[in-house]
């Protein structure tokens, strides 16, 4: 890196702080409500934000309660003050109930407190209850300040100088329960306990051909509910958005007892705990179970995850999501005008977005309503379409038609894995074979690859062949590196033999799954962690931003000797501090020659007398394992939405004789943004590098600025237009990427 680089990044950390200061700004964050796992990486992210930008920043202990008891309930934070609690499950500043703050004179002690600290930005991450009590505080603001000064609590000079209170509020709820936000902050941590008991029964459920009923989290919303039936293959799913049709106990039945019919040797039903009938009533675990062991005789046992599912560390997802939340409300409240609405900072396919939070807050409402009403086709769709599209694949993928009701294609689709086995690819197989079932083709697997199509390893494949491959690792399949220029001939030679109308291939360049590395250990140790990925960085920087990282080497981003060198002072400047340890992620293939070990030697001999250091190369660990529940459920979502444009494009061309040799005939399914797209390999061909096999432009590195930041180092982040709020039911036509 030349001069001119370090001048020009200098320059623009400079406009960045005259864009966004938050000198003599103060601002306040709390947690409220039931708690969720990534909480504390939200608050970790506004308290370093806001000092980053100059601002003062206090932490509200207990929610509103402790707004209203003041004292040492409101205090001053700084930068270590949000020290190694990323990786903590909960909340620290807690979170309580608080009957004082409705009542309007709950609400004047609050607005005192604030005031005598001032305190005029407020930064609230709750549910939607905790959101709409700030925003009756805003709206109520200057009149509890008029009060104040009529009772002689503040003179006039303090009414004029907080004259407004700006609130940016942060979704934490497991329930998922918000409309406006694809994920709240919480909910895929939650999904992971739940997968972790569920797989965990599976296993003794199949030892004993037991029926499981388990109850999930969801008074209100059947998000959990129906996300993990979807990543286990539940055999039935009881959610209070959509109740099941009259006759559901014989329906249930007969599903459950054609599925042991099919060798199947246990039976998994999940309900949420709020789930209904259609005239309203409960239904409980305990009135499912009498209903198996009475109808069909299975020996049933009911499990209650209860806040086991709030419980344990954040996801690497909730703690990206929560740190970028976090940026993003500050970033929201120093842009804010008294004309600014109360928002939501909430997430959108993989983009930070900001909505109306009163707007957010009647939708989520109308869900309720629409229930109480029995207007549940109304309650599934406010719910989005993202929940709309789990509950439609699930019951494509969970209930078979009988065969004489499904109208023949007579086609035939392939499905092929290539590329490095990666944790996912089973279930979107399943899901592919099942969809491809219900269409109407006959489905082919093809074993290891393009070395296996080109040697005739094809087999049809049927409904009951892909029975439990959703949480299963690796490819069943199988899967090679092989590409398939030399075997082209024979692959089409087999592509005759069979018949093979479209082909559907699941793999890529490189997939890997998520890192399960965080540093944590004795004082003064700087852990250098080696990630995989090729070329691409993306591993090491999003593990680097949800471990909390120091720094992270990656190929996209060119570093010399004079980086090295500034990352090493930095972490020497750290260790003067209470946070006596660090954390350095490098990709693979970041650089040729400044190498793991070579990273590793500089920082122990820079070093000596101040930390040591230890590696760790995590190699292939990160693709074994069981896939996680978002790992499940977008391999599911993709591959059926995979299949629908394959069959649509197959009747397309029925009866024609036509020949696929349209650039739109071969095209690769993923996120664009907000949106799940079909993109042509002609148009991919020009955005791809080919020789380190990346793409030319990476949505991702938009968030590096927000790592270095995090770790106190000079970087300016691009912010959204400040006056850009959206609206809730604005969306484009194209599908929601959300899972």
């Amino acid at each position: 890196m030349d001069d001119d680089d370090v001048s020009a990044r200098k320059g623009s950390f400079r406009k960045f702080l005259e864009h966004l200061s938050g000198a003599g700004k103060a601002i306040g964050v709390l947690t409220s409500g039931g708690d969720a796992q990534g909480m504390n990486a939200a608050v970790r992210a506004v308290v370093r934000m806001g000092i980053y930008v100059g601002a003062k920043v206090y932490f509200i202990y207990e929610g509103y309660q402790g707004m209203v008891d003041g004292g040492s309930n409101i205090v001053e934070a700084n930068w270590e003050s949000v020290s190694s609690i990323l990786q903590v499950g909960g909340t620290i500043i807690g979170s309580a109930r608080c009957k004082a703050f409705r009542t309007r004179e709950g609400r004047l002690k609050a607005a005192g407190n604030l005031v005598q600290r001032g305190i005029t930005n407020l930064c609230v991450i709750g549910g939607d209850g905790s959101l709409t009590g700030a925003n009756i505080f805003r709206k109520e603001w200057s009149g509890l300040l008029k009060e104040l000064a009529e009772n002689g609590d503040i003179d006039g000079e303090e009414v004029q100088k907080h004259a407004y209170l700006n609130v940016v509020g942060m979704v934490g709820s497991i329930d998922n329960d918000f409309c406006g936000t694809d994920m709240t902050i919480g909910t895929d941590s939650a999904l992971h306990r739940i997968i972790e008991v569920v797989d965990a029964i599976m296993t003794t459920a199949q030892s004993h051909q037991r029926t499981f009923v388990l109850e999930v989290m969801g008074r209100h919303c059947g998000y959990l509910a129906l996300v993990s039936a979807l990543a286990c293959g539940a055999d039935w799913v009881f959610l209070p958005e959509s109740p099941p049709e009259e006759g559901w106990q014989e329906n249930m039945c007969i599903k459950l007892s054609e599925n042991r019919a099919r060798k199947k040797r246990l039976n998994i039903i999940i309900v949420a705990e709020g789930a209904i009938d259609t005239q309203n009533k409960p239904i409980t675990s305990e009135q499912i179970k009498e209903l198996v062991v009475t109808q069909l005789g299975y020996d049933t046992r009911v499990t209650i995850l209860g806040h086991v599912q709030r419980g344990g560390t954040p996801s690497a997802f909730d703690r990206i999501l929560a740190s970028r939340m976090g940026v993003e409300a500050v970033v929201a409240l120093l842009q804010a005008t008294p004309e600014t609405p109360a928002c939501v900072v909430s997430l959108s396919g993989n983009q930070a977005v900001r909505l109306p939070l009163v707007e957010c807050v009647h939708m989520t409402q109308d869900v309720q309503k629409a229930m109480d009403e029995r207007r549940f086709k109304d309650a599934v769709r406010l719910r989005g379409r993202s929940f709309e599209s789990n509950l439609n694949t699930y019951k494509r993928l969970a209930i078979k038609m009988p065969d004489d009701q499904i109208p023949k294609s007579n086609c035939n689709v392939a499905v092929i894995n290539v590329g490095a086995p990666a944790a996912g690819m089973n279930a979107a197989v399943r899901s592919a074979v099942r969809v491809g079932i219900s269409e109407g083709h006959k489905m082919f697997a093809i074993y290891d690859g393009f070395e296996g199509f080109a040697k005739g390893q094809i087999k049809e494949i049927g409904w009951a062949d892909v029975g439990g491959w959703t949480g299963q690792g690796g490819s069943i399949l199988g899967t090679k590196r092989t590409l398939p220029g030399k075997s082209l001939e024979a692959i089409a030679e087999q592509m005759r033999t069979h018949s093979i109308n479209a082909l559907l291939i699941i793999g890529g360049f490189e997939t890997c799954d998520r890192i399960k590395q965080s540093a944590s250990g004795t004082k003064r140790r700087v852990f250098i962690i080696e990630t995989m990925g090729g070329y691409c960085g993306y591993l090491a920087n999003m593990g680097a931003l949800a471990a909390g990282a120091d720094a992270a080497y990656i190929f996209e981003e060119p570093f010399d000797i004079r980086d090295l060198q500034a990352n090493v002072e930095h972490l020497t400047e750290k260790m003067k501090t209470t946070i006596q340890r660090g954390l350095v992620l490098r990709n693979e293939s970041c650089s040729e020659h400044y190498t793991t070990d070579f990273i590793y030697h500089l920082y122990s001999e820079e070093g000596k007398g101040v930390f040591d250091c230890r590696k760790n190369v995590l190699g292939h660990m990160q693709q074994g394992g069981a896939p996680s529940p978002f790992d499940r459920n977008f391999g599911t979502k993709i591959s059926a939405r995979a299949m629908q444009w394959l069959s649509t494009k197959l009747k397309e061309a029925q009866g024609k004789g036509k020949r696929f040799v349209t650039d739109d005939s071969i095209c690769v399914l993923g996120i664009s943004k907000r949106n799940l797209l079909f993109q042509p390999v002609a148009q991919l061909k020009k955005e791809t590098d080919f020789e380190h096999r990346i793409p030319k432009e990476q949505w991702w590195l938009k968030l590096r600025p927000l790592m270095k930041i995090l770790a106190k180092y000079k970087a300016s982040y691009e912010v959204s237009d400040p006056g850009q709020l959206e609206h809730v039911h604005h969306r484009g036509h194209e599908e929601p990427a959300a899972i």
